[in-house]
């Protein structure tokens, strides 16, 4: 399991009932047993010498936690298709960190790439009978080495893995010297050998019954708390070690900066199975002096009971927001949301995240990623179409919030085309101007389709593939404009929670106003037939838009907590800079009238248009800045678009 190098058979790793270790097909099943020997086509470790630090690539950007932007990107889809790219580094670690990758990236303005998995993975016996691979690679065989099929290493036994590895560090290199972090996609939840009814690879063979959790009513079977056969067992004192262990390789030898973990809540399980952000895992991991930098990541659930732990790890870990995800969609697409909901989620969702000492940061705010609809599907298509997959259709989420908007896939018509393209706008705007720490998927800020299939693990070709021929430059330089709007102004990704009694001084203030420009009362909260909304936010002590301090009432449940808050002072709270900032949501299907606050307030965002213009860079062209003052006390925004706006200081 330790290998750091794992060789294939000569001519490819092929399925063979010899694997098992019982006969397949056998009337006693698991309980018979194979005495073939495998070791001819079985999958080998090499013993390797230790790797020595590579240049650059254990001095990684160091990228402040409010300035991190995530880029959820798989390594052959981005860089299969690049234009001017070398066919010989498609689809491999040295085209994402190719030049032309890195100004795309750097272009973008993200800091921080989620790579999915690239560890050393196995295809499920089902795939490859019909004929597909898992793509995405969330089935490990070997944790400590890099996965060959992303490397341009020359044959020799399948791809060298000594090249291999020596790619993936180059890669890390290149990517830390232009500044960009480095987070893997990791899934200590499970293992390639599947059920007990699956094959003997490795961990099966050494010690089953102390690799996976079985199942207390019946330990001849696996516990599936990962969907996949098979769960780890994290709290066995030797596999804990050797996930530690593994993490410790990928940050010190091979010089990445973090990781995600799928299905995270396995980690913390219990030896009786429930989930404890005490678990051993967890403290270890704290107190590790290789891991006290590396980011984590959590996807907060899984199968297991209580599955869904949103909110409920350690401290210093982010997690993935499936509520901000839906929330905001819902709020864009149909509606089928409050004022209450949204604003929340727009506020990094503190019903999850505020306790303990967790700031707003720890909520990854995202629309999409790799397992769902992209953003061009999820406003093109009210239906997964799955097809392709092999499994009628049933494989992936049925219940995800989309939309068509008139007609299911492309269509010629230009006023749906317009529409699916101002939500689209609508829903990144929210995405990197709401508090929290954002992600994007890779292809969304160019439009990438996959013709409606939401569940794209088994498609290595064009489905998953960005098509670069096709990509909206437009909608990438909104984006790129989005997120540099968002690197200058701390106010924009400020790191405190919102408190409901600010006093002078005490930092920004956020303010939820009406669209007539009066404060939101409990009532506007929960109103179902209202949706547009406005906010201010300012420093503390400074609102300049009078009326009543809004009740602090929860907007979406009624309890004693609202909303409508005040960042409160702390440590690297955001330096002032005299600006106060003024955002409206109109998700409705027509223009709606907004009445601005008392002060001059200059255009900066508007989703409709597609514009992001900055009069504080613009000062010094004053016919530029004049011509985005918002004149008037009142301002029509669009259907189904974001407003924002900043008054500058005196």
């Amino acid at each position: 399991p330790n290998a750091r190098e794992i060789l294939m058979p000569p001519g490819g790793f092929r399925w063979g009932d010899a694997l098992y270790g019982f006969e397949p097909g056998h009337p006693d099943a698991d309980l018979s047993f194979d005495r073939r020997d495998s070791g001819a086509f079985a999958p080998k470790a090499r013993v390797s010498a230790p790797l020595g630090p590579i240049p650059g690539a254990l001095n990684p950007p160091r990228v402040p936690d409010d300035e991190v932007v995530l880029y959820e990107v798989h390594v052959k889809n981005f860089t299969q298709t690049l234009p001017g790219l070398p066919d010989a580094l498609r689809g491999s670690y040295l085209g994402l960190a190719h030049p032309l990758s890195l100004a795309h990236l750097k272009r973008l303005g993200v800091t921080t790439l989620s790579l999915l998995p690239v560890h050393h993975h196995l295809d499920e016996p089902g795939l490859v009978a019909r004929g597909q691979t898992n793509h995405w690679g969330y089935n490990t065989l070997g944790f400590n080495a890099a996965d060959p099929r992303y490397a341009t290493a020359p044959l020799r036994d399948g791809r060298d893995p000594a090249a291999v590895n020596a790619e993936f560090r180059q890669m890390v290199a290149a990517l830390h010297e232009a500044g960009l972090e480095v987070v893997l996609d990791v899934v200590y939840n499970h293992t390639a050998e599947g059920s007990e009814l699956g094959p003997t690879l490795s961990f099966r063979g050494l010690d089953h019954a102390s690799w996976y959790r079985l199942s207390p009513h019946d330990r001849r079977r696996c516990e599936n708390f990962s969907g996949c056969g098979n769960t780890l067992n994290l709290a066995h004192p030797r596999v804990l070690q050797f996930v530690l262990d593994s993490l410790r390789h990928w940050v010190g030898t091979m010089g990445v900066d973090g990781f995600r973990f799928d299905l995270a809540p396995v980690l913390g399980r219990t030896a009786h199975g429930a989930f404890d952000p005490q678990a051993a895992f967890f403290t270890a991991l704290a107190q590790d002096p290789v891991l006290a930098q590396a980011r984590l990541i959590a996807e907060p659930w899984d199968l297991g009971p209580g599955g869904h732990q949103t909110g409920h790890f350690p401290g210093r870990w982010l997690e993935w927001n499936d509520r901000f995800r839906d929330g905001v969609r819902r709020y864009w697409l149909h509606r089928g949301t409050t004022r209450g909901e949204f604003a929340r989620r727009f506020t990094a969702s503190n019903d999850a995240f505020h306790h303990g000492h967790r700031p707003p940061l720890a909520s990854v705010n995202f629309i999409t990623a790799h397992d769902g609809f992209t953003l061009a599907d999820l406003t093109t298509y009210r239906r997964k179409h799955n097809e392709a997959n092999g499994e009628n259709n049933r494989d992936g989420r049925s219940d995800e919030p989309c939309a068509n908007f008139g007609v299911e896939g492309p269509t010629t018509s230009p006023d749906i085309v317009a529409t699916r393209q101002r939500v689209r706008r609508a829903l990144l705007a929210t995405l990197l101007l709401a508090q929290g720490t954002p992600m994007l998927a890779a292809g969304d800020e160019l439009g990438h389709s996959q013709g409606g299939n939401n569940n794209a693990y088994c498609q290595d070709n064009a489905t998953g593939w960005i098509d670069w021929a096709e990509a909206d430059q437009a909608l990438m330089g909104f984006v790129a404009g989005l997120l540099a709007l968002r690197r200058r102004h701390p106010a924009l990704r400020h790191e405190g929670w919102f408190h409901a009694h600010p006093g002078p001084g005490d930092g920004w203030v956020l303010r939820w106003l009406r669209p007539d420009g009066q404060p939101m009362q409990v009532e506007d909260w929960h109103d179902p037939h209202a949706h547009a909304l406005a906010g201010v936010i300012e420093e503390s002590g400074d609102t300049g838009i009078g009326g009543q301090e809004p009740s602090a009432t929860h907007p979406a449940s009624g309890s004693s907590q609202s909303p409508v808050l005040t960042p409160s002072p702390g440590p690297g709270f955001p330096p002032r800079d005299g600006l106060a900032w003024w955002i409206a949501f109109n998700p409705e299907e027509a223009p709606l009238d907004f009445s601005l606050p008392p002060g001059v307030w200059h255009h900066v965002v508007d989703s409709a248009a597609g514009l992001v213009t900055d009069p504080t860079v613009a000062q010094a062209r004053p016919a530029a800045a004049a011509s985005a003052v918002l004149s008037g006390r009142c301002c029509t925004v669009p259907p189904q678009s974001l407003m924002l706006a900043c008054r500058v200081a005196a």
